[in-house]
C-alpha cells in the first residue's frame, strides 16, 4: 500500500470547486498585486488568529525578515532563538546582520527551553524568536516575562502551527509579531509560496505594511527602506478559501494523531523504543507527528521500501551548519536538538489519511523492530 508523506491532491478534489471559482474571480479582475482578495485574506487569518492585525507577506521567511525589519533590528544585535528549526528562523536573523543566539530545545516538545533563555541575554540582545515546531506552541508566558524584565521584542515563528493554542490563546497572539508560512505542505497552504504577520499593535501593523512595498507612503515617497514582500492575490484567495476548512482538517489531524498512538500502544511498540508526540500546550495541530528512535535511519529505509512516506526534519542543527561557523558554536553544545536530528522521524499525519494506511505504517514499523 502507499502512503505518501502528505497529499496535496486528496485535499484538492475535496475543494476544488471553491478554489477553481476564487482563482477565476481573481484572473477575471486581473488585479493580482494586493487588493481586495489580500485584504479578504488577512481579515480572514487576523480573525482566526485572534489578533487585530495581519499583513500578507510574500513568504514565511519574508514574514521573520520583515518582523526583524520592523523592530529594526540590525548589525551588532542578537536574537535568542532555537537551533532545531527549519533554516529560515536563524536565516532571517543573519540576512538582517544580526547574530543569532541559540539556546537548546527540550527533549518533549522540541521546542526552545525557556529556563536556558535567561543566562543566553547579553547587553547586545534585542529579540527573542521562539519557534512554535511541528504544531505545538512553545511555553510561552516565561518568555513573555523574561522579555518584559530585559524589554526585548519578541517575534513567533509560527510557521508550522497556525491554530495552536498556548492556554487558550492563538499561536501569533502572544509576542509582538507572530510569523506566519502558506508554504503548500503547511497546515494551511496557498498554491506555492506566501505568508503572513499578525500583530496586535495597529502602530506596528502600519508599519509593516509600508515596509512591505519597499518602505513607500504615499506613492513614490520613501521614509524607510523596506522590500518587495507582498502576497499576491491569487495566493490570497487561495487561503482564504482554504481556512475555512482549516479546523476540520486540524480536528481530522488531530484525530489521525489519537490514531497512531492506539496503534502504537497495541503494537507494544513502547518496548521497542519508540517514543511519541507529547501533547504538552493546549492544542496541538500536528503539522507533522514525530516520533523518535535511535534506528530512525534503517526505519526510514525500511518504511520507504514499504512505499511509506517518512522524512526527517531536522538532520543537522543549524548550529553545525557551515553557514554558521563563524558563530563559534561545535558538536556538543545543544545536546538535546543533536539528539533529536538523529532520532526524530515524521509520519504521515495528513487530514485525508484512511483507517487503512495508518494501520499499515504502524504494522509496518512493528515488522521492522518485532521481526
Amino acid at each position: 500500500m502507499n502512503v505518501p508523506l502528505l497529499d496535496l491532491k486528496a485535499q484538492y478534489r475535496s475543494i476544488r470547486n471553491e478554489i477553481d471559482a476564487a482563482v477565476a474571480e481573481v484572473f477575471e479582475s486581473q488585479h493580482f498585486i494586493l487588493g481586495p482578495k489580500v485584504k479578504a485574506c488577512e481579515d480572514a487569518i487576523a480573525q482566526y488568529s485572534q489578533c487585530p492585525h495581519a499583513i500578507g507577506v510574500s513568504s514565511g521567511t519574508d514574514a521573520l525578515l520583515l518582523a526583524l525589519m520592523a523592530a529594526n533590528i540590525g548589525p551588532g544585535d542578537e536574537v535568542i532563538t532555537s537551533p532545531y528549526t527549519f533554516f529560515a528562523t536563524a536565516g532571517s536573523v543573519s540576512r538582517m546582520g544580526a547574530r543569532p543566539v541559540f539556546v537548546d530545545i527540550e527533549p518533549a516538545t522540541f521546542n526552545i527551553d525557556v529556563s536556558r533563555i535567561e543566562s543566553a541575554i547579553t547587553p547586545r540582545t534585542r529579540a527573542i524568536m521562539p519557534v512554535h515546531l511541528y504544531g505545538q506552541m512553545a511555553d510561552m508566558d516565561p518568555v513573555m516575562a523574561i522579555a518584559k524584565r530585559h524589554k526585548l521584542v519578541v517575534i513567533e515563528d509560527a510557521c508550522q502551527s497556525i491554530g495552536a493554542e498556548y492556554k487558550g490563546k492563538r499561536a501569533g497572539s502572544i509576542g509582538d509579531y507572530g510569523c506566519f508560512s502558506f508554504f503548500p505542505s503547511k497546515n494551511l497552504g496557498g498554491a506555492g509560496d506566501g505568508g503572513a504577520i499578525t500583530t496586535q499593535d495597529k502602530e506596528l501593523a502600519a508599519r509593516l505594511s509600508i515596509l512591505r512595498v519597499h518602505g513607500m507612503e504615499p506613492k513614490y515617497f520613501h521614509e524607510w527602506i523596506g522590500g518587495n514582500f507582498r502576497l499576491d492575490a491569487l495566493q490570497a484567495a487561495v487561503v482564504a478559501v482554504k481556512i475555512r476548512h482549516l479546523d476540520a482538517w486540524t480536528r481530522q489531524r488531530q484525530c489521525n494523531a489519537a490514531r497512531y498512538d492506539r496503534l502504537f500502544t497495541a503494537a507494544g511498540l513502547e518496548s521497542a523504543g519508540i517514543r511519541r508526540p507529547p501533547v504538552v500546550m493546549s492544542r496541538h495541530v500536528f503539522n507533522q507527528y514525530i516520533i523518535r528512535t535511535p534506528r530512525r535511519d534503517e526505519l526510514r529505509a525500511f518504511l520507504q521500501k514499504r512505499e511509506i512516506g517518512a522524512e526527517v526534519y531536522y538532520p543537522l542543527p543549524l548550529h553545525m551548519q557551515k553557514c554558521f561557523a563563524d558563530l563559534g558554536y561545535r558538536k556538543g553544545d545543544f545536546p538535546e536538538s543533536e539528539l533529536a536530528a538523529q532520532e526524530t522521524l515524521a509520519l504521515p499525519i495528513y487530514p485525508e489519511l484512511t483507517d487503512a494506511q495508518a494501520e499499515w505504517v504502524v504494522e509496518s514499523i512493528r515488522a521492522f523492530f518485532m521481526n
